[in-house]
């Protein structure tokens, strides 16, 4: 009797014993996935809209209108992790630029097909590969390739992280750099002087919805809200703060966009993935002046939220220009 209670007690102990690694091992992969799969290319697009992207030129947060001088290096060989600076840097000094991210928008751009690319879609950028190319300096987007730039910062490679909120860091940026490659930024810069040309006058109120899960809407702390602000555009969630974890957008519920009720409506479906769609088939979507007014665009992603490619720029400014105009 005694013998059976013992293997009765194994038997139990042996099953609580199997339950706890389970559970450890369940734990284990879940931190994994979370901390090992974190986003790490600024142009990634998940089912609405990635997360709109934010502010500085540099390491540390400064002021956009004068990088620290320290954070200048001369160099000739760049890797760029995000499209943007990519752009930037093939536009002042195209024999500079020795290696891109995997963008769609570069993937659609011939200039850089025969350059190769250290990342792809949300795998964190191949450090062996950057490594290997012998680079002078390594930009990046804060809050997407912090590790990565760290990394290579030990291994005693130059890095430089953007962050692009405003027109004015966007200036900031460029300027900073072509100084980091000897370069002269006054083309580029007049470019960007054209994109603000010929801005109609306009007494619209208009609602940007960057994504419907959730419900996100620019205020005035965003690229978005500063670029509908310098083609003064009225948009009416312009000076509304909200709890959004998003820096720069706030959540609105259906009872908020009936409430403001604009008069135009632009909705960022990236890559045509259904976003309009999902809205129009909510029952309060055809009770909007907008709607019945038939003043609804859907816009892409790149260039209103997160600014890409200087033609995107350009592209998104004639855009809301000609609507508004």
């Amino acid at each position: 009797m005694i013998w059976n209670f013992q293997i009765t007690f194994l038997n139990i102990m042996k099953n609580i014993m199997i339950k706890i690694l389970k559970k450890c091992l369940i734990i284990t992969c879940l931190s994994i996935f979370l901390f090992g799969c974190s986003p790490t290319d600024s142009q990634q697009v998940q089912n609405s809209v990635p997360t709109p992207i934010s502010t500085s030129a540099n390491q540390n947060q400064v002021d956009a209108n004068s990088p620290p001088e320290d954070s200048i290096v001369n160099a000739n060989k760049v890797v760029a992790l995000t499209s943007l600076s990519a752009d930037i840097i093939y536009r002042l000094a195209p024999d500079k630029l020795v290696a891109i991210p995997g963008s769609r928008l570069l993937r659609q751009d011939k200039r850089f097909q025969d350059l190769p690319k250290v990342s792809e879609g949300r795998t964190p950028p191949n450090l062996e590969k950057i490594v290997a190319l012998k680079p002078d300096l390594v930009i990046g987007a804060n809050g997407f390739h912090d590790r990565t730039l760290n990394k290579l910062k030990e291994l005693g490679i130059a890095t430089q992280i953007t962050e692009i909120d405003s027109w004015e860091s966007l200036i900031a940026t460029t300027k900073l750099l072509a100084k980091s490659i000897e370069a002269n930024p006054d083309s580029l810069l007049k470019k960007y002087d054209t994109f603000l040309d010929n801005i109609p006058t306009s007494e619209t109120r208009a609602l940007v919805l960057v994504s419907n899960q959730p419900v996100l809407s620019p205020n005035k702390d965003s690229w978005t809200g500063d670029l509908l602000s310098k083609l003064k555009i009225k948009n009416i969630t312009e000076k509304i703060q909200g709890k959004s974890a998003n820096r720069g957008y706030i959540t609105l519920s259906e009872e908020k966009i009936l409430q403001e009720n604009p008069e135009a409506i632009l909705v960022v479906d990236p890559a045509n993935r259904g976003v309009l769609k999902e809205f129009q088939s909510k029952s309060f979507w055809k009770e909007l002046e907008a709607t019945k007014n038939e003043k609804v665009y859907s816009f892409d992603y790149y260039g209103l939220v997160n600014p890409g490619s200087i033609d995107k720029i350009e592209e998104t400014c004639k855009r809301i220009k000609d609507i508004f105009g």
